[in-house]
C-alpha cells in the first residue's frame, strides 16, 4: 500500500517512505491510498481472538508491504505486553485504561510499534536517522522509552519549559544515551513549529536524515487503533451501541479510532473532549477552523491550539462536514469542571482519574444527556500518579508511585534549554 500527502495525492510514499520522512515534502500529512474493511465475521467473533491476532489483523493491509509477516508479529508481541482493561465505572460508563505500560501513557503503544518498525528499517542502512518530536507532555516519555538504545537512531525532544509535569520532565530528560531533551521557552505549538520548520529546512537535511515521532508519522499514527478494538472485544457483549470519549489535543487518537470504524469496528459515536483549547469544539459549531495559541491547562497533554490529526479525521469523511458531524461531537471544559469531575468519579465511584480522563469523561456524559441509551468508554489516557500535584491537590489523597515511575524519581535531569529555531537547527547541524 502507498500513502499520499493530504496537501497533493500525487505525492506518494510506501509506508517505510512515509515513516522515515514522517511528513511529506509539500508539508502534508501521509495518509493512505485505501482503507479495505475486515469482515463482519471478524467483529462478530472478535472475542475469539487474541489481542495480538486483532493487532495483527488490523494494521496488516498498512504495513504488509514492507513488514514480512513474521517479523511483524514479532513487533506486536514488543509492543503489546500489557494490558488494555475496560472498567466500568457507573451504569452505561466504563472507562478503557491506556496507562499500563512502561511509561504509563496511551502512547507507549504508538512509540514503540514505529521504534520497532525504524530498528528494522534502520538494519544495514549507513546512515543514522534523526527522530525529531514535540511533546507536550507524554509523548517524549514514551518516544524516550521505546527508542531508547535502538541502534541507528537518535531522538531530539523537544518540551515547553515549566508545562509538563514533574514525572513527565523526568521520563524525557533522564534516560541519556541516543535520548537529547531540548527544553523550549515557549509553548507546544511552538515546539511543533519548530519540528515541522526542521523538516523543510535544507540546510539541515541535506546532511540530516530526520523523522517524527508525533502522531503526524504513520507508524505512531495508524497502531493506536488497536485498543480501539480490544475495547470493544471486552464491551461487545453490551445490548446498546457503543460511543467512545477520547481527551483529544492532537486528534491522533480519536482519528485512530476512526480508522478502527472505517475497517468495520460497530461503534455509534466518537466524542472529542478538550479542555479550553476549544478549536475543534467551535468548529464543529460552526464549520469554520480557526488556529489559535494554545492555552496553559491543568491537562497539559491537550494544550493544543492547532491540532495536527484534525485534516486526516475530516478525510475519512470525505471533507463533508454534515457526515462528520453524525459520527463526532465535541466539547470543552474549563479546569474547574475537569477537578469537579475528577471529584465526582472519587467520591462516586472511588476511582481515581486523571485530569485528561476526567475531560473523556465529561464529554461523554455531556453527550449521553442527549443519547441516553448508549454504552459509553472514555479514554484514561495516562496513570493518575503522572498528574501527582494535581491529584493531590483535587481529592486530598496520595496514590501509591507505581514501580514504572520510581524508578526515574532519582535520575538526573539533563536538558538543553533553547528559545528559538535557530537553536534547535545550530544543534542538529553540529550536536
Amino acid at each position: 500500500m502507498n500513502f499520499y500527502s493530504l496537501n497533493n495525492p500525487n505525492n506518494l510514499a510506501s509506508f517505510k517512505e512515509a515513516v522515515i520522512a514522517g511528513i511529506a515534502p509539500d508539508k502534508g500529512l501521509y495518509f493512505p491510498e485505501k482503507i479495505t474493511p475486515l469482515s463482519k465475521g471478524f467483529f462478530e467473533n472478535i472475542d475469539t481472538y487474541s489481542n495480538h491476532e486483532i493487532a495483527f489483523k488490523a494494521i496488516h493491509q498498512f504495513v504488509s508491504s514492507e513488514i514480512p509477516d513474521t517479523f511483524l508479529k514479532s513487533i506486536l508481541d514488543n509492543v503489546l505486553d500489557f494490558d488494555f482493561p475496560v472498567i466500568e465505572i457507573e451504569e452505561g460508563v466504563a472507562t478503557l485504561e491506556l496507562f499500563h505500560g512502561p511509561t504509563m501513557a496511551f502512547k507507549d503503544v504508538g512509540a514503540r510499534f514505529m521504534a520497532n518498525c525504524l530498528g528494522y528499517f534502520s538494519k544495514n542502512e549507513s546512515n543514522e536517522v534523526t527522530v525529531l518530536v514535540a511533546t507536550s507532555g507524554d509523548t517524549g516519555g514514551a518516544v524516550a522509552n521505546g527508542f531508547l538504545g535502538v541502534e541507528g537512531v537518535n531522538v531530539v525532544i523537544l518540551y515547553p519549559s515549566g508545562k509538563v509535569s514533574d514525572i513527565q520532565e523526568r521520563q524525557l530528560t533522564t534516560l541519556g544515551q541516543n535520548i537529547v531533551a531540548m527544553e523550549v521557552e515557549g509553548t507546544f505549538d511552538d515546539c511543533q513549529k519548530m519540528v515541522k520548520t526542521a523538516f523543510l529546512d535544507e540546510e539541515i537535511t541535506a546532511t540530516k536524515k530526520l523523522t517524527s515521532a508525533n502522531s503526524i508519522n504513520v507508524a505512531r499514527w495508524l497502531p493506536q487503533l488497536f485498543y480501539f478494538l480490544f475495547a470493544y472485544k471486552q464491551a461487545k457483549s453490551k445490548d446498546k451501541e457503543i460511543v467512545f470519549s477520547i481527551p483529544s489535543g492532537n486528534f491522533g487518537n480519536v482519528c485512530a479510532g476512526m480508522v478502527a470504524q472505517k475497517l468495520g469496528m460497530p461503534v455509534k459515536h466518537f466524542v472529542a473532549a478538550t479542555n479550553v483549547n476549544d478549536v475543534v469544539p467551535k468548529f464543529m459549531q460552526c464549520g469554520i477552523y480557526e488556529p489559535v495559541p494554545s492555552i496553559a491547562t491543568i491537562s497539559n497533554a491537550m494544550d493544543v491550539g492547532d491540532p495536527s490529526n484534525f485534516v486526516r479525521i475530516r478525510k475519512l469523511y470525505n471533507n463533508d462536514f454534515a457526515v462528520l458531524k453524525e459520527n463526532l461531537s465535541s466539547f470543552s471544559f474549563s479546569d474547574e469542571e475537569t477537578k469537579t469531575a475528577m471529584k465526582k468519579l472519587y467520591n462516586n465511584s472511588g476511582y481515581v482519574a486523571d485530569p485528561h480522563g476526567a475531560v473523556g469523561y465529561l464529554g461523554l456524559k455531556t453527550y449521553q444527556k442527549l443519547n441516553p441509551d448508549t454504552f459509553g468508554i472514555f479514554l484514561e489516557t495516562a496513570h493518575p500518579v503522572k498528574f501527582l500535584a494535581t491529584v493531590e491537590e483535587t481529592l486530598n489523597i496520595s496514590p501509591k508511585i507505581p514501580s514504572q515511575i520510581q524508578k526515574v524519581m532519582g535520575r538526573e535531569k539533563k536538558s538543553i534549554k533553547i528559545n528559538s529555531y535557530e537553536a534547535l537547527k545550530s544543534y542538529l547541524k553540529d550536536p
